[in-house]
């Protein structure tokens, strides 16, 4: 894990609120001189603690109104169907998030979807269909209380 003092902290912070920050700008909300500031987010680029940088959508505007929690029980766990299982929803845009889990469900995915008929068909086209899949469990989201893709940040790793 690199090495994150405060001023790394307050970066990190400053670019999850706002990844369009100019240099200058950021360096002015850190109090660091433009190069410095500029070397810091570099090497916290080049140590992959930043991936990337992206716009933060909003999912109702785009006309998908329907999210769910989905729970994926599997018969069989074998290598080859699992394998098969991910290259199909690595590649499936309803599909923002799959976590392998612990407890009933083997797996858990985030979907959103543009209305209940979109989801239903989305489920059977292509949930249904998933190599060794014994049972579908969904959740379907009645309001958003918090959506944040910003992670707590700190020298001391405690956030």
């Amino acid at each position: 894990m690199p090495d994150i003092d405060d001023v790394d902290a307050e970066i990190l912070d400053s670019l999850q609120r706002n990844g369009r920050l100019s240099n200058a700008k950021l360096a002015k909300q850190v109090s660091l001189s433009e190069p410095s500031c500029w070397r810091r987010v570099r090497r916290l680029e080049k140590e992959g603690v930043i991936e990337g940088y992206r716009a933060v959508l909003n999912r109702r505007n785009l006309g998908l109104g329907l999210l769910a929690f989905v729970q994926l029980g599997f018969g069989q766990h074998d290598p080859e169907a699992t394998a098969e299982m991910e290259r199909i929803l690595s590649g499936c845009p309803h599909v923002l998030s799959c976590h392998n889990t612990t407890g009933e469900a083997d797996f858990l995915l985030q979907v959103v979807a543009k209305d209940l008929d979109d989801y239903s068909r989305f489920v059977e086209t292509v949930l249904r269909n998933l190599p060794g899949v014994i049972s579908v469990t969904s959740n379907l989201s009645l309001r958003e209380l918090k959506l944040t893709g910003r992670l707590p940040v700190s020298a001391d790793g405690t956030g």
